[in-house]
């Protein structure tokens, strides 16, 4: 036991006031526990540490303010002395137990007072820091002052009054002291003997006056807790409101910010350079070793262990898309948090705010993220790979980075892809294989602790625990599920799952619905936890609860690891880039550093310079060709379906209704659709041959591939327009029936091209035959080559039939039957036997050169029939139809040329431009595309200098940035 009014009774009873009195002044715990623990082995004599240190406090000073108001009687047949050394023992002991209570109440003053003046110190340390604002002063102080209202501020400030009354009265103290001292000091010099039997007297006194005390002692030690709670939550609702008012005031500043006074533009803040750093790294394929071993959290855990839930509460708002036991996060998501005047959600590549106080925004938000996911993830797969970067900025929220990641199966279910779980854990490798990264492993603590795949990953990543944080989820469940809580001990205390952390955190994130608020959650997790047996047992520690607490720890956690490595990535970088400028200046001397977008932009720009070109073709130009193609495609059919058989007949009359016939069919069924063929292969052919000729003015065949695919997507797009058939049908058929030949220059026109086409006929037919009957004598003793037996039978067969042709010079272009055997019989009897079929299968060639024999002389017969012609005089010899019908031809192919050429000219050119532009719009687009098409060492070394260039010059920014933060 002390002794009374001994300075370690005195310092004893101050930690002990002060600390009861400083439970909910936001103490750090790290001061807290050894107080309470010293407390506790001092006046409990408890051995147990975790034994909440209030309730031994209390009990202590019940039984020192437990006092009896008179002496108790002497008993019977004592005699007077002793009951006057017991009546002075009596008044010592009283004596006593009073400068213990003045201690006490000294020390409750001291500590009250100490702890309130702390309390305002610490509400002062959390005010905004105005120095990052100097740049407007002295302006922005007064435009402040008037924004803020001072009275506002002071009346949210604790009353003195208010702290005043918590303080004992010290008159009160004084006077009691006063009287103490003088009843002492009479009573100790009466009795010498006080000193030597006063531990003697003190036990006979606690003996008598236990069973007196024992009573009572339960209500008093609940009486003070009570009114210590009363206390602390008096103090509690003080500082909640000066945080309030300290948060608005933060807010009304960030927003001075965002407005911009004097128009000046706000800086970037750190976390968003930062963040940029970390968006570039993750577009950036490094060809050089050059790997990203910049810091970000990682969020790791098992499906459905509540990473998602987590991260939200580190946000403060419901931001990821849920589902019932499914998966939901298919591709790694990015997010960048930081303190802002509003509460609101970005994607890095969108400019659209999500304000995160609007449920329908949030809603949007959450269907924004999972329709992104969804387009990430390739056909065949489940998860991918791809970074959807988020920002998200608010009142209160910690600056840091994380990324959150699909959670870790153990079974591949129906309808996921095979190589789903192998995927999953390359994804969580590869972010967690970075040096810096701070792994923040996810556990879920309503299920078995053996049921936990992730903890395994994460030991064989991080096997020191240097750099992960563990937390615990769903705490509230384990506790009423489990057993045996002192399980959930061992887990927070690293006993129980073979890895090691920095940390160990347990937290409450709702009930399991999805329907509930930020707000009612964080009510819930600490009602869960004020109430929770875990600490009431010390089974778990203050500080080691609640995601507030988490996200401060891996807040820090965070930015200690981004000091510690942010300037040795940055010197890697740097040599990096001096590695890839040391290559450009060696291979490509004389040439710009184009990045694949610039390249891109350069050949657009080329491409749409040849389609303009297009334009600048001449009319003379593009009738020649579409006349001259639009013959080659339709010649055949004129020659074989309406010239020959028409000429066959015998008289004018029937050759003119047949040509008709078969023309008004022509034109109705095929002409048009031939036509405008022949007008879109020309328009292909002649952009193929402007981009071939621009190929060869000292152009970059870098962009040979690039420009190949734009005109074969852009002709595939293309399509002619379908109402320029029916007026060309309705042109051509007008065109058509005109017989009428004005002149003699078209006469002989006519007849020149009459001649070209039976002659270019007349050597086909010809080479046929020859292939047929195979070389002459000639070919035979030159070439020394040898007719096939087939070849000779074809021989012997021609040479029959020309002997018939040469006795009926008129004769049809069928062979009858009879004629057929009177051949094949005069072959067999010199030895060949021969086929019908073959027979008049030589026949047709021999008839159809025959044929356009006649009709080449009766062609130059027909030069001088014009003036016949002309007065419609009927001469059979110079009957001269088959002119006409090929003037009819030839003035078809020209009036049609001319009007495929307008609408060429007039229309599908620009929409051929059009299609290009869109097609090389949708390329721009297409970052897979372009670097398909556009590729190359030059291509790759320019990209990866502009990136990282970009990189090293926004690390800088950062480190200066945080430098100056420091």
């Amino acid at each position: 036991m002390l002794r009374v009014g001994s300075k370690a009774a005195c310092m004893a009873c101050r930690n002990l006031v002060s600390t009861n009195m400083g439970v909910r002044f936001r103490v750090p715990l790290q001061k807290l526990h050894p107080l309470s623990r010293a407390i506790h082995h001092r006046y409990s004599g408890n051995a147990n540490p975790q034994r909440p240190p209030h309730r031994t406090a209390a009990r202590y000073f019940t039984s020192m303010s437990r006092l009896p108001m008179r002496p108790p009687k002497p008993p019977p047949g004592s005699g007077g002395r002793g009951y006057q050394q017991q009546r002075n023992f009596w008044v010592a002991r009283l004596a006593a137990r009073l400068l213990k209570l003045r201690y006490i109440l000294l020390g409750s003053a001291v500590g009250g007072g100490y702890t309130a003046k702390k309390t305002y110190e610490e509400w002062k340390d959390m005010l905004p820091d105005f120095s990052e604002y100097n740049w407007v002063i002295p302006d922005f102080v007064w435009e402040l002052s008037e924004q803020i209202d001072l009275d506002k501020l002071a009346k949210a400030l604790p009353e003195i009054e208010e702290i005043v009354k918590l303080l004992p009265d010290m008159d009160k103290i004084g006077e009691n002291f006063t009287f103490l001292k003088s009843l002492l000091s009479s009573e100790t010099s009466g009795d010498p003997q006080l000193k030597a039997t006063d531990s003697s007297t003190a036990a006979a006194h606690d003996a008598s006056d236990k069973q007196y005390k024992k009573s009572s002692d339960k209500e008093k030690i609940d009486q003070l807790q009570e009114e210590l709670l009363r206390t602390q939550l008096k103090y509690q609702r003080m500082l909640e409101r000066l945080e309030k008012e300290n948060k608005e005031l933060r807010k009304v500043v960030l927003q001075k910010d965002d407005k911009g006074i004097h128009q000046r533009k706000v800086k970037k803040s750190l976390i968003d350079l930062y963040s940029e750093v970390l968006d570039i790294l993750s577009d950036y394929d490094a060809n050089y070793n050059t790997q990203d071993h910049l810091p970000r959290v990682v969020v790791v855990g098992d499906q459905s262990a509540g990473k998602t839930s987590v991260l939200e509460m580190i946000a403060q708002a419901r931001i990821f898309p849920r589902g019932s036991g499914e998966m939901m996060t298919r591709s790694p998501v990015k997010v960048t948090l930081s303190e802002g005047p509003h509460h609101v959600a970005l994607f890095k590549d969108s400019g659209r705010e999500f304000d995160l106080t609007k449920e329908e925004d949030l809603a949007a938000l959450r269907h924004e993220i999972e329709l992104r996911m969804r387009k990430s993830v390739k056909e065949g797969q489940t998860v991918s790979c791809e970074t959807i970067s988020l920002s998200v900025k608010g009142p209160g929220i910690q600056r840091m980075v994380l990324v959150d990641l699909p959670g870790v199966i153990s079974t591949v279910t129906a309808g996921m892809a095979s190589d789903t779980k192998e995927t999953i854990f390359s994804i969580s490798k590869a972010y967690m294989q970075n040096p810096n990264a701070i792994i923040l492993c996810i556990q879920d603590g309503s299920v078995d602790a053996e049921r936990s795949i992730v903890t395994d990953l994460v030991s064989q990543m991080d096997p020191q625990g240097k750099r992960t944080i563990f937390v615990l989820t769903k705490v509230d469940l384990a506790e009423k599920n489990l057993a045996s809580p002192s399980r959930i001990q061992q887990i927070v205390e690293g006993k129980l799952f073979p890895m090691k952390a920095l940390g160990y955190f347990a937290v409450v994130t709702g009930k399991g619905s999805s329907a509930e608020s930020i707000d009612s959650i964080k009510d819930y997790e600490e009602d869960f936890f004020q109430n929770s047996r875990l600490l009431r047992d010390g089974m778990l520690k203050a500080h080691q609860v609640t995601t507030k607490n988490l996200s401060l720890a891996v807040s820090d956690c965070f930015w200690k690891m981004v000091r510690e490595s942010v300037e040795q990535q940055a010197d890697v970088f740097k040599a990096s880039r001096f590695n890839l400028e040391t290559e450009w200046k060696n291979n490509y001397p004389r040439l710009r550093e184009l990045d694949r977008n610039e390249l891109y932009e350069k050949a657009k720009n080329e491409i749409l310079d040849e389609v303009i070109s297009l334009s600048q073709v001449t009319p003379q130009h593009w009738e020649a060709i579409l006349q001259k193609k639009l013959w080659e495609r339709v010649s055949t059919h004129v020659i074989e379906n309406i010239y020959l058989p028409a000429a066959q007949t015998m008289d004018s009359g029937t050759f003119n209704t047949t040509v008709d016939i078969k023309l008004k069919q022509w034109t109705d069924k095929q002409l048009p659709h031939k036509a405008l063929e022949v007008a879109w292969e020309t328009l292909q052919e002649e952009f193929a041959r402007f981009m071939a000729e621009y190929k060869g003015k000292d152009q970059d065949d870098i962009f040979d591939k690039l420009k190949e695919a734009v005109k074969d997507e852009s002709i595939k797009r293309h399509k002619w327009n379908e109402r320029a058939m029916d007026s060309l049908r309705v042109i051509q058929h007008n065109a058509l029936e005109d017989r009428s030949i004005t002149d003699k220059p078209q006469w002989d026109a006519a007849i020149q091209f009459m001649e070209e086409t039976l002659q270019s006929r007349l050597k086909d037919t010809e080479s046929v035959i020859r292939d047929m009957v195979g070389p002459d004598w000639k070919q035979r003793w030159l070439n020394w080559k040898n007719r096939t037996p087939d070849q000779h039978i074809r021989n012997e067969t021609k040479n029959e039939l020309e002997r018939l042709l040469k006795l009926h010079d008129d004769h049809t272009a069928y062979l009858a039957n009879d004629e057929v055997t009177t051949v094949r019989k005069n072959l067999e009897g010199r030895g060949v036997e021969v086929d019908p079929v073959l027979i008049k299968d030589t026949w047709h060639q021999l008839y159809r050169r025959h044929f356009l024999q006649k009709a080449l002389s009766h062609c130059s017969l027909c030069k001088r029939g014009f003036y016949y012609y002309q007065r419609h005089f009927v001469d059979s010899e110079l009957e001269c139809n088959d002119v006409v019908l090929f003037w009819r031809i030839q003035r078809m192919l020209v009036i049609t040329a001319n009007t495929l050429r307008q609408q060429l000219t007039n229309t599908e050119v620009r929409r051929l431009e059009k299609n290009v532009k869109e097609v090389l719009d949708d390329f721009g687009e297409d970052t897979e595309r372009k670097t398909h098409l556009i590729t190359g060492r030059r291509v790759q070394l320019a990209e990866d200098l502009k990136k990282v260039r970009e990189i090293q010059e926004k690390l800088e920014a950062f480190i200066e940035a945080l430098h100056k933060e420091k």
